[in-house]
């Protein structure tokens, strides 16, 4: 699903990533795990197409992402990838319906078909009675859920989540850890999270741990 070769980051003088390799299969949900400074969200934002390696290749299903670039690169990780981040940067302005299409159309999907995926979606992670509730309106937890649902619109091929349960409560945390579950088992879809959360890490398939730049332990 995802391979990664030889990942290096620099910003100045400050080498963040020192070769990193990484191998992601269909249905795993992997968590990226380390101490602040690690690399863990650089390397997220890397794999995820939202920055560019100084060295190295990515490939997600078969295809260099570095050879994307501009418009390309923008459908590319538009159709898939799906993104879930501590704050869910929903657009104010919107319902949470709206906000969950919000890709698809981008995508150039059809709006009737596109909303009724995205009702599906909403009723699946639980927030069905919610979908013309705007964000403000809605608690952190349905907030994240909706983001989830954003992120799972167009079919992507993986989900990549940076501390997904960083802003919620113990309770929501362990509901939202769950659904990633749920979600694996229904759709067979893949995540790669970055957490501070031990729960959220010990459930998953694997652990790559990150210190200065590299990963230790997998």
């Amino acid at each position: 699903m995802l391979t990664a070769r030889n990942i290096h980051k620099y910003y100045g003088d400050l080498w963040v990533l020192k070769g990193v390799d990484v191998d992601i299969a269909k249905g795993e949900i992997v968590s990226i795990a380390g101490p602040s400074g690690s690399g863990k969200s650089t390397l997220l934002h890397i794999l995820g197409t939202l920055d560019a390696p100084a060295k190295g290749e990515v490939f997600l299903q078969g295809k260099k992402v570095n050879d994307l670039k501009g418009n390309l690169l923008a459908s590319f990780r538009n159709m898939h990838i799906g993104f879930v981040f501590q704050f869910h940067h929903l657009l104010p302005e919107f319902t949470a319906l709206e906000n969950v299409c919000i890709p698809a159309w981008i995508a150039g999907k059809k709006k009737r078909e596109t909303e009724e995926r995205a009702k599906e979606l909403l009723n699946t992670l639980g927030v069905g009675a919610r979908i013309e509730h705007k964000p403000n309106e809605l608690s952190g937890g349905e907030q994240q859920r909706v983001a989830v649902a954003r992120a799972l619109i167009n079919n992507p091929a993986i989900i990549f989540a940076d501390e997904p349960t960083g802003n919620l409560d113990s309770a929501n945390a362990h509901e939202l850890h769950q659904l990633f579950f749920d979600l694996r088992k229904q759709f067979q879809q893949t995540f790669l999270i970055v957490t501070h959360n031990e729960e959220l890490a010990q459930m998953s398939d694997r652990i790559l741990h990150m210190k200065d730049g590299r990963i230790i332990a997998q």
